[in-house]
């Protein structure tokens, strides 16, 4: 295989495996919405409208324009982490889909990637609708605003790679209480997207610079916002450097997993 073929192979069938998930989830799409984008509106509604009436302006500005474009990281975060840690392993174990394609040309690394980039797409949407709502409520200040896609996919692939290293790893659905409230909660409540992190004592600043939903918080909102951040481009190389060490780390474990 050429050094030019190995990755066009591989795209295509990390495409295939996105589109056999893609064409899976059309038959229950709307519940999958509704579970998706649920949390952030209620979110936005009761927190940033709700307790941010209470809430003293920050940044000079009001507390749901602040809460907001954290919501985009949250919200990308927490769709592709769930996809790739009940849905691939029900792929993996119950299904046995995992096992059926690795007897096909697609290789394990192709299954991996495809199931990674499919939570992404997820979570990219759900930060979508957020952004969307943004724009509609008068929250978004800024023409460079539609990037924050961008970013939104990468914490998708970023924390779905996290949720499929897990999957691999557990041997029942209840194991993932603990990722869901030792990591996504952890990341979900302490990586600034409800209260600035510049009011915390200095090792709790230092701390919050290890979890990777900091770096995209920070970016999300800067890119909604227009307020420049001097260490934006240290925050997304951060972001990008999580991304492939979880890659990396999925592919590693559901190979072992899957070729014994």
């Amino acid at each position: 295989m050429s050094a030019i073929a190995a990755p066009v192979d591989w795209i295509r069938g990390a495409s295939r495996v996105w589109s056999r998930n893609f064409e899976s989830w059309k038959d229950f799409a709307l519940a999958s919405l509704v579970g998706t984008l649920a949390e952030p509106i209620l979110t936005l509604l009761a927190i940033g409208y709700g307790l941010g009436r209470f809430v003293n302006p920050i940044d000079g500005q009001p507390y749901v324009a602040f809460l907001a474009p954290g919501l985009i990281a949250s919200t990308a975060m927490t769709a592709a982490a769930f996809e790739t840690t009940f849905g691939s392993f029900t792929r993996l174990t119950e299904q046995r889909t995992f096992e059926a394609i690795v007897k096909t040309p697609v290789a394990v690394e192709e299954i991996v990637a495809g199931d990674i980039f499919w939570g992404a797409s997820k979570g990219a949407l759900g930060g979508a609708f957020v952004l969307v709502i943004m724009a509609f409520l008068g929250l978004v200040n800024s023409p460079v605003a539609i990037a924050a896609l961008g970013v939104a996919f990468v914490v998708g692939v970023m924390f779905g790679a996290l949720g499929m290293a897990y999957t691999a790893l557990c041997p029942s659905y209840t194991f993932f209480n603990y990722f869901f409230t030792l990591v996504i909660t952890v990341m979900y409540l302490f990586s600034g997207v409800f209260f600035p992190l510049t009011g915390l004592p200095d090792w709790a600043v230092a701390a919050a610079q290890f979890l990777p939903l900091t770096h995209a918080v920070v970016l999300t909102r800067t890119l909604t916002t227009g307020v420049p951040s001097p260490d934006l481009w240290m925050h997304a190389g951060v972001l990008v450097l999580f991304t492939v060490g979880a890659f990396w780390l999925a592919t590693r474990l559901i190979r072992r997993r899957l070729i014994r």
